[in-house]
């Protein structure tokens, strides 16, 4: 048996591109996907703190250092330039693999600099 997990997640990006006559898809900084461990054609979902959207597409790489964020295609019209997003890649894991799954956390500042990184989600107080 597979358990879906998380794999991976940029959290508060700023997008910084839409782009809705461009062959679709999200275009990330390519160091950070190699730092995340994902990869191009990834299926990825995008959760929009701005507006509420949340919707499924796919990797493309963008310019390495770039701090590129691009909603491509018809992502372009569930986004605005500025707006802040989380973005999850997830996979599928056995029971062995979860024993030692951490996902990589990856926290961004407003303008697209690396707050920090992590492999765990703090635990939420009540």
């Amino acid at each position: 048996m597979h358990n879906i997990m998380l794999k991976a997640k940029f959290h508060m990006a700023s997008v910084t591109h839409a782009v809705l006559n461009y062959e679709g898809s999200c275009a990330i900084d390519g160091e950070w996907l190699d730092m995340a461990g994902l990869r191009e054609y990834e299926q990825i979902q995008i959760y929009n703190k701005d507006n509420g959207e949340r919707f499924t597409t796919y990797i493309i790489r963008g310019e390495e250092g770039s701090r590129m964020i691009s909603m491509n295609g018809a992502a372009a019209r569930k986004v605005s330039v500025g707006d802040r997003v989380i973005i999850c890649a997830y996979a599928s894991y056995s029971e062995e693999e979860l024993d030692n799954h951490k996902p990589a956390l990856i926290y961004l500042k407003k303008d697209n600099t690396i707050d920090h990184t992590a492999n765990a989600i703090p635990v939420q107080l009540g």
